[in-house]
């Protein structure tokens, strides 16, 4: 990265522009003071937007079940608060919920104390809206399948009742169920657990 892209003192505003690339280090040091997230494309800054309350109804039960089923496991929940570092394409974003099969795994890419950047997830979870709905499920999706301990991806509408799972079956194939039925629920292996469509959606109005 030539010495423009960090030379930018780390409390100016935050800048998007599309021709220019910033360092990793810039990112990280404006993330870190920001009040908006933004994601990290390969030295592209994207900031990301804001979710609706159904959006964020589901979330938050998403986190509080998860956290629930795998209590007694050696599984971590996270929110979005947590960035996920994508190595393979150099990206970092922040998905909605994301699920660790044992400990974090933390990126440290030279620096032994951060904890900001989480490497190991097993399964990730993200609500849909209007604004990402094309790039949760397409580039978004290609880009998560880069992560080695991937095995869960859900895609989960916040309009009506319905989780979309898709399944890592081999490292060149993806199993896919849905479920619509608020009687229904989710089955996962590997952490084993079923989400409660009824439970997922009881704060939701889908009226």
């Amino acid at each position: 990265m030539g010495s423009d892209a960090t030379a930018i003192a780390p409390e100016l505003p935050m800048v998007i522009a599309t021709d220019r690339r910033y360092s990793l280090d810039d990112y990280r040091s404006r993330e870190a003071s920001a009040e908006e997230r933004h994601e990290y494309r390969n030295g592209e800054i994207v900031p990301m937007p804001g979710g609706s309350a159904n959006h964020s109804r589901i979330a938050g039960c998403l986190y509080v079940l998860l956290d629930r089923l795998l209590m007694d496991s050696d599984c971590e929940v996270f929110n979005s608060d947590l960035r996920l570092w994508i190595p393979e394409v150099q990206r970092g974003t922040y998905p909605d919920v994301m699920v660790t099969d044992g400990a974090p795994v933390f990126n440290q890419d030279g620096n032994g104390d951060r904890t900001d950047e989480i490497l190991n997830p097993v399964l990730i979870a993200e609500v849909l809206s209007p604004s990402t709905e094309a790039y949760d499920r397409g580039e978004k999706f290609r880009v998560y399948r880069t992560i080695p301990t991937l095995c869960h991806y859900l895609l989960i509408s916040q309009d009506c009742p319905c989780v979309e799972h898709y399944e890592k079956l081999d490292d060149q194939r993806w199993g896919f169920v849905d479920c619509t039925d608020l009687d229904g629920a989710i089955a996962i292996q590997q952490p084993t657990l079923a989400i409660p469509l009824a439970d997922l959606y009881r704060r939701v109005d889908l009226g």
